[in-house]
């Protein structure tokens, strides 16, 4: 392995390790929206959705563009469609389809 990957990966994936960042994510592939709009979408305070947007645009996973007072938030397709494309594979081809994955269980219980 790579000197420092193993720091990188860390880094990487510790951002996405987090269900309400990964919710944040889901719901911007739907569509770009305001911290309003998510906190709403997610039955959180806009504090916590705040909270939660800043490591995922200090990693680009999520980007904002200023709209008047508002800033709008949008997922960068170009790191995201692919990882989402590979949990989906994994997901399929190992844990069939998702159901048999331990971690899923342990955040539906």
């Amino acid at each position: 392995m790579k000197t420092g990957l193993t720091e990188l990966c860390y880094g990487f994936f510790s951002t996405l390790a987090n269900p309400t960042r990964l919710a944040i994510i889901e719901r911007l592939i739907d569509q770009p929206m305001n911290v309003t709009d998510l906190a709403e979408a997610l039955g959180q305070e806009q504090s916590m959705i705040s909270h939660n947007l800043r490591p995922l645009m200090h990693c680009n996973f999520v980007n904002a563009e200023r709209k008047g007072k508002q800033r709008i938030y949008s997922v960068n397709i170009e790191t995201v469609e692919p990882l989402v494309e590979a949990v989906e594979n994994h997901a399929t081809r190992h844990c069939g389809g998702g159901d048999a994955c331990p971690a899923r269980r342990r955040l539906r219980d």
